[in-house]
């Protein structure tokens, strides 16, 4: 690996060019196309698409190969500590290397990026046992292993803090039983991070502990969940008699909420910041432009005003992704202000789905093979998930309302607050 720079003009413009050598080695660049050539090349528009188990097979594959050459040439892991195979640098040296990879047909690692290397592994890094960092961490990050998160319960989504899945102490090792849901790459993992009830006596919050389970553990059973798109992305994972050794735990035992806070807040800013992932080709001006040209409703004064307000919107989540950007560089975290983030990148791409849908008509609908029409009925699909995916829009709201505006809680079926106390406290604490 190349030794790390510093983050003066001049060390990032080397880095830059270090940059731009790797990938012109390793990838063939990305024509540069001015605007949109309507009816031109593939019009699919999908955000969780209907693959096929060997498609999908394929295509992690390949982002597994990929992530082992950047890990190789010193890029799989910009920010990490070199111990653990991480290159030292800052934020704003992975930002570079984003905005130079974004030029190059490079295959898409979504799979081990937006979960695994963007949620938990920093919760690793902040949480774990030397042994569990040294163990998980470089693999992870050169893509030999695949990281999903065994959190959220047939009943208990939203209120997560509501787990009832058990780890049960047995000398050094703990044994597992539950049933998790909504498991993003299950599939593919080999490695989870569950969290599990280790004490029931303890209010809720404080008797969680959260556990490293290797995913081909005796008693794992992940189960994939058929999407309306088509798709099999999500699944059910049983988890029965499962035994993990209490080295792969992750703070404290019955500590597991401060992890579980450290993974969502990486949630947040992870989701909040993907730009629009698959879709962002689609929900962009110049596409949507194109759109309503075909379509004959460029014209409408309505139209127009509705595309003004949604590129407003994306102009905005994009300064706000710059300033939690900035507050990264200088040394922050991911705080509860990532939760805005998160809700404007859904109601992004949700707003813009349905805008492109009313322009379409019927064609939506009934595939008529006119380009550009049937194929947004893929992504429109896939909108009710945007608005739960990475945390529900209303657990969103409350989060900004109770943390960063400092409202007073919204009351809880446990609360032993009264009601009245409750909407005249004055405080969100």
């Amino acid at each position: 690996m190349s030794a790390p720079l510093g983050d003066t003009p001049d060390d990032m413009a080397a880095f830059a060019d270090e940059v731009h050598a790797f990938l012109d080695r390793a990838a063939p660049r990305l024509v540069d196309e001015e605007g949109v050539e309507w009816g031109v090349g593939q019009d699919r528009i999908t955000y969780f698409g209907d693959e096929t188990p060997d498609e999908a097979a394929r295509h992690v594959a390949a982002a597994r190969r990929w992530q082992r050459t950047r890990y190789e040439a010193g890029f799989g892991w910009i920010t990490g500590p070199s111990e653990f195979g991480g290159r030292g640098l800052t934020a704003i040296h992975d930002l570079v290397y984003d905005g130079i990879e974004a030029q190059y047909d490079v295959p898409d690692t979504g799979v081990l990026s937006l979960i695994g290397l963007g949620m938990i592994g920093p919760t690793i890094l902040a949480h774990g046992t030397e042994s569990a960092k040294a163990d998980y961490l470089p693999a992870m990050f050169s893509g030999d292993i695949i990281a999903c998160q065994l959190f959220s319960e047939p009943s208990a989504g939203s209120d997560l803090a509501n787990v009832s899945t058990r780890a049960v102490r047995d000398g050094d090792e703990w044994v597992v039983n539950g049933q998790k849901v909504w498991t993003s790459g299950a599939q593919h993992s080999q490695v989870g991070l569950a969290l599990c009830r280790t004490n029931p006596q303890e209010p809720k919050h404080k008797g969680i502990t959260a556990l490293l389970v290797d995913m081909d553990s005796p008693g794992v059973d992940v189960r994939p969940l058929r999407q309306m798109s088509g798709g099999s992305e999500f699944n059910e994972v049983f988890l029965t008699d499962v035994r993990v050794p209490d080295s792969r735990r992750l703070g404290e035992v019955d500590g597991g909420w401060r992890v579980a806070l450290t993974t969502l807040m990486n949630e947040r800013a992870s989701v909040g910041t993907e730009g629009a992932g698959p879709a962002a080709r689609a929900i962009s001006f110049p596409f949507l432009t194109a759109l309503l040209r075909a379509n004959g409703g460029l014209d409408d004064s309505s139209n127009r005003r509705r595309l003004a307000e949604l590129m407003a919107n994306q102009l905005a989540a994009s300064y706000l992704n710059r300033q939690a950007l900035d507050h990264l560089i200088a040394g922050g975290q991911p705080g509860p202000e990532a939760s805005v983030s998160k809700l404007m990148y859904s109601q992004n791409i949700i707003q813009a789905t349905h805008f492109a849908s009313e322009v379409i008509g019927p064609r939506l609908l009934a595939d008529t093979g006119v380009w550009g029409t049937f194929s947004w009925n893929e992504l429109l699909l896939s909108t009710p998930a945007l608005r739960i995916l990475g945390g529900t829009e209303d657990i969103m709201k409350n989060i900004l309302a109770e943390r960063v505006l400092a409202l007073p809680k919204e009351p809880s079926a446990d609360s032993t607050t009264p009601f009245r106390e409750l909407r005249t406290s004055g405080t969100g604490s």
